[in-house]
């Protein structure tokens, strides 16, 4: 993944992943096809660490309680890996033109769909007329607070923004 992170996916090579894996390339090649299959399995892990956190959440006794470990999820991942979540970021928001990477674009946005509609079901149970429209605000200001944390990952004050989404979405 830092190969793909640092020289994107196109300019990536396999012997570099190899390299920096350290590895052989050919035992890289035991393991995967090439680097569209090493690209593919990061995708559906990524995929499978978010449904699992958002099982997680929906399995706590409150939608006070699930939105707190929506918030802590994605905040602590994104402030532990701020250049997987650019890389991630960036996957999602590939030109359509580029149909190796659009596809894999679309499987994260997907997934990412599928989740909002768990988070939408969280929101419902406040009982608030625009549910969903609350639900897209709170993804908004999630996804915005991650990429300012990525972008600027020193001094960023993530705990006290942390408070703030707190304050506003679960805490009446």
């Amino acid at each position: 993944m830092e190969i793909f992170i640092e020289k994107g996916y196109h300019a990536s090579a396999i012997d570099d992943i190899a390299k920096r894996a350290g590895v052989s390339k050919g035992l890289m090649y035991n393991y995967y096809k090439g680097k569209e299959e090493l690209l593919a399995e990061m995708v559906n892990v990524r995929i499978e660490e978010i449904t699992q956190v958002m099982q997680a959440a929906a399995a706590l006794p409150s939608p006070s309680e699930q939105l707190k470990h929506i918030i802590e999820g994605a905040l602590s991942n994104a402030k532990q890996h701020p250049s997987i979540y650019k890389f991630y970021l960036h996957l999602q928001t590939q030109p359509e033109k580029d149909e190796l990477l659009s596809r894999y674009s679309q499987m994260l946005n997907d997934a990412m769909a599928e989740q909002f509609e768990v988070q939408c079901k969280i929101f419902d149970k406040f009982g608030i007329a625009d549910s969903r429209m609350r639900s897209l605000l709170f993804s908004s200001t999630l996804h915005g607070t991650m990429l300012m944390m990525s972008t600027y990952p020193d001094g960023y004050p993530v705990e006290e923004m942390k408070d703030q989404i707190v304050r506003q979405f679960c805490e009446g």
